[in-house]
């Protein structure tokens, strides 16, 4: 009976544990998908800018 018991609560623990596991690897994953598309979207808007503010002559290369 001792056997049983400590079985129930080993499977216990083991789903806690693992639902603690997934949720934080779940996080991480989130995050890093986040950041990823702010990167992109900072790029898109870095280059949109660097476009505005940039003089209509002043299109080609600096370059002489």
């Amino acid at each position: 009976m001792s056997r049983t018991i400590w079985t129930v609560i080993g499977v216990v623990v083991a789903v806690l544990i693992a639902w603690f596991v997934v949720d934080v690897v779940f996080s991480v994953l989130w995050f890093l998908v986040k950041l990823a598309i702010v990167a992109g979207v900072a790029v898109v808007v870095f280059f949109v800018l660097r476009a505005l503010v940039r003089p209509s002559g002043d299109r080609r290369s600096i370059e002489p």
